[in-house]
């Protein structure tokens, strides 16, 4: 008789941010929201303020990077940061050694899921780009569910996988993700290479915090 698949150590599920954890779009990002600032002639925010937003739904990133923007300006602004974002966004890639990772968390049995502030249509892209349709199980983006740090993702897809929160672990660069995480009851991993720095996350309970793709490798292969 066959042996059953082995059960992962500690997490059933997995689940990771998309932006500035996976792809490497943190640059990108903050171009196109300065870029949609100044051409409506609004305050450009500076690097760190259109950074911090990322993970968090269009419309809540921009109200943040925007503050004070009257509400009829707001579909401009869409308009323009999605002009900006699509004029480079063949230039992404996966940060070196991301596949490998997913890949030998799946060799051990995870369940693989993304929970992303991008837009269906966004990730569906991201996805066919980088040939990567088929690792995940089950995606959740901001504009079919709530967004960061709202829990609606991850209990959506713990409900999917009938995964209790303890056995969920989240992943992601900045504080929306593991808020998101602390809210829904999971627990949680930060990296420091995307939009947030390590100090940020010092409030939010991470179990780690990875300086490099390969430093989460190696907590994951360890501990998860």
């Amino acid at each position: 008789m066959t042996p059953p698949p082995a059960r992962p150590r500690r997490f059933d599920l997995v689940v990771f941010d998309w932006d500035g954890t996976l792809f490497d779009s943190t640059a990108l990002i903050v171009r196109a929201i300065q870029g949609a600032c100044r051409d409506l002639g609004e305050a450009v925010p500076d690097d760190a303020r259109a950074a911090y937003v990322i993970g968090l739904g269009l419309r809540d990133a921009l109200a943040h990077a925007v503050p004070g923007l009257p509400d009829a300006r707001y579909p401009q602004l869409v308009e323009r940061y999605r002009r900006h974002y699509a004029q480079h966004q063949n230039d992404l890639s996966l940060f070196p050694g991301v596949l490998e990772v997913l890949q030998r968390l799946r060799q051990r049995n995870h369940w693989l899921a993304v929970a992303t502030g991008k837009s269906r249509q966004g990730l569906d892209e991201a996805l066919a780009a980088v040939e990567l349709r088929g690792v995940f199980d089950a995606t959740r983006t901001a504009d079919e569910t709530r967004s960061k740090p709202h829990p609606q993702m991850l209990h959506e897809l713990m409900a999917e996988f009938g995964v209790a929160p303890e056995r969920t672990l989240m992943i992601g660069d900045t504080t929306h993700d593991l808020q998101l995480a602390a809210n829904a009851g999971a627990q949680r991993i930060a990296v420091s290479y995307g939009a947030h720095p390590g100090e940020a996350f010092a409030g939010h309970g991470p179990l780690f915090v990875a300086e490099s793709v390969a430093a989460l490798d190696r907590w994951l292969e360890a501990n998860a």
